[in-house]
This record gives C-alpha cells, sequence and structure tokens, in this order.
C-alpha cells in the first residue's frame, strides 16, 4: 500500500523528493500519513478533494484483495 500511495502522489506533484508517507499497521486496518511539501498540497487534494478521493478509492481497492481496511491521512 505505501509503495502504490507513493508512486501515484510522485507522478501528480512537482517536487517528488518530499513526499514521505508513513505506515502504521494495526490488526485489520493499515493508517497511511502522507506528507508533501505545501506548494504541492493543492495538487494532491485537487478541486472539491476529487484528487484526494480518488486516490483513497484507489487504496481501497487494493486493500480490498487483502482483505485489509486503509485510511489516508493527508498531513501538511
Amino acid at each position: 500500500m505505501k509503495n502504490l500511495v507513493e508512486v501515484l502522489v510522485k507522478s501528480l506533484v512537482e517536487n517528488p523528493d518530499a513526499v514521505v508517507v508513513n505506515e502504521v499497521t494495526a490488526e485489520q486496518s493499515i493508517t497511511l500519513e502522507l506528507r508533501v511539501a505545501a506548494d504541492d498540497m493543492g495538487k494532491v487534494i485537487g478541486k472539491q478533494g476529487r484528487i484526494a478521493k480518488a486516490i483513497r478509492t484507489v487504496i481501497k481497492a487494493a486493500a480490498a484483495k487483502e482483505n485489509k481496511r486503509v485510511i489516508l491521512e493527508i498531513i501538511q
């Protein structure tokens, strides 16, 4: 999951070196904390949160195959 989020987000932003994803694992859920540069925050979230919602949809579909629950938090 962590690699999937990194690949998706790094392709969207102008400063891919600033992309950091931390993975916090629990029994049935995984929390991914995404940090990007302040200038790239709008590109990751998108208008009305559409891009963020699309990223969450993709990782939830990938997590469904592993019977896990994934939460993506975008942190500034």
